[in-house]
């Protein structure tokens, strides 16, 4: 009795039943079940695979953008790759361009070389031939006074051989 005495004053006091609130609680575990098995569950897998999702493209994302870093660092060797090969382009055709104009020089002076030479050795040619001319008409003309003076007839090439020796006296200068 004391048991219920206590039960009716606590009712009295809190102003709830308490086989009303047993209940309740009993209630309210069951339906924590129900909703843990019939809610909890595909909600907390719904938004597991919902995480999943959003770290697969974070770490696409990431991907991407190492990708992105490695092909850029692709590109900009390719870039320094072609700088330097255009700039060996330059250089060579500089030396060879170099090395024409030495070639067109060399080919120039030979040329004017072989010129000049050509013009000695005419200038050569044309003295020889004005010398023989010159000694020509003076053994002519030695003849001519050798005959006159000796008044014997020397045949023309003794004559030729005595100015011919005459000659070459005056033009060693001895």
């Amino acid at each position: 009795m004391e048991f219920q005495w206590f039960l009716q004053n606590f009712e009295d006091f809190v102003g709830v039943n308490l086989w009303t609130m047993l209940f309740a609680w009993l209630n309210l575990l069951i339906l924590y079940i129900l909703l843990k098995k019939l809610a909890f569950k595909p909600l907390m897998s719904m938004i597991s695979s919902r995480q999943k999702e959003i770290d697969d493209m974070y770490s696409d994302a990431e991907s991407q953008k190492a990708m992105a870093e490695k092909m850029k660092g692709e590109y900009e060797e390719k870039l320094s790759s072609a700088n330097e090969r255009s700039e060996e382009i330059l250089k060579d055709a500089h030396r060879r361009a170099l090395l024409r104009e030495e070639e067109i020089l060399r080919d120039a002076e030979a040329k004017a070389k072989r010129t000049l030479e050509r013009a000695e050795e005419e200038i050569e040619l044309e003295k020889k031939k004005a010398v023989n001319d010159v000694k020509d008409e003076l053994s002519e003309m030695a003849i001519g006074i050798a005959s006159a003076v000796i008044e014997r007839d020397v045949s023309a090439d003794e004559h030729r051989e005595l100015i011919d020796e005459f000659i070459e006296k005056m033009g060693s200068g001895s």
